[in-house]
């Protein structure tokens, strides 16, 4: 680990924890800029389902890394990296501190240890693997390397299907080479107790629903086709199955706020890996 002379700050925890607010509490307290470590907000028009902090709700603070990309376009764990760390040179050499905020933790992961080990991609074997169910490609993992299943999103199709690739290929995904991570980092972690988390899942969801949410579904569904768009997350996935009547409007609330909670847990269990 090199010694910075402005070591990052890393505002971390589950979804609905308020890492947006204490971001720019500690970017207006150290005179920082935040850099947003999230693999959605990083696309355009993803603004309800993705909860974007507004311009106003900012307070001035300089944000990166958002509304960057068209949705129809893939933003990878190496991309992060590379515009990440190009955005940590900057802001030092501007005297001021990078905070990194978000809940992607893969992409933690990436930019302080680097990317795993990786292998050619098996068209004829993605193709198979895409045409499964998302319950039996994480079950797969699991029984393969449960190591690796225990830093997936268990909701993001996309990164289960390469890691099975890599899986099959290799018998497991290798442990990165770095140990000591790259930059000298401070924790800020938001973990709300668990029933003061779920009841911030719920009356955020409702508040999305409120603002419009259904309606940037539809508007992103148009934009990026159904395919795209289950890779989108769990909101957009589980909208759009609504908007192919494929359930109920009233399943909506309570099946997301179900499959948000699966997946903020999901991101509480990585948060105890900072402490081993």
């Amino acid at each position: 680990m090199t010694t910075d002379p402005l070591p990052l700050i890393g505002v971390i925890g589950p979804t609905a924890s308020g890492k947006s607010t204490k971001a720019i509490e500690l970017a207006l307290e150290l005179d920082g800029e935040v850099i947003s470590v999230d693999s959605r907000q990083v696309y355009i028009g993803l603004d309800i389902g993705t909860e974007k902090i507004s311009k106003e709700e900012m307070l001035g603070v300089p944000h990166h890394l958002i509304d960057v990309l068209d949705p129809r376009e893939v933003y990878s764990a190496g991309d992060l990296v590379r515009d990440a760390e190009k955005l940590i040179a900057d802001i030092r050499a501007r005297g001021k501190r990078p905070i990194l905020a978000g809940g992607t933790h893969f992409y933690f992961d990436a930019l302080l240890y680097g990317l795993p080990e990786g292998t050619p991609r098996n068209e004829e074997l993605r193709k198979d693997l895409e045409a499964r169910s998302l319950p039996e490609l994480m079950e797969e993992v699991e029984r393969l390397d449960p190591r690796r299943a225990s830093r997936l999103d268990p909701q993001n199709k996309r990164r289960i299907v390469r890691a099975l690739e890599i899986i099959y290929d290799k018998g497991s995904v290798p442990e990165r080479e770095r140990t000591e991570p790259k930059h000298e980092i401070i924790w800020e972690i938001c973990n709300p107790e668990r029933d003061v988390l779920r009841e911030r899942i719920v009356a955020r969801l409702q508040s999305a629903f409120d603002r419009g949410l259904i309606e940037e579904v539809r508007t992103v569904r148009a934009h990026v086709g159904d395919e795209r768009l289950n890779e989108l997350g769990l909101e957009y996935k589980i909208i759009g199955e609504y908007l192919r009547d494929e359930r109920s409007e009233t399943s909506l609330l309570p099946s997301l706020s179900s499959k948000l909670w699966h997946y903020a847990r999901h991101q509480r269990n990585w948060l105890r890996t900072l402490a081993t």
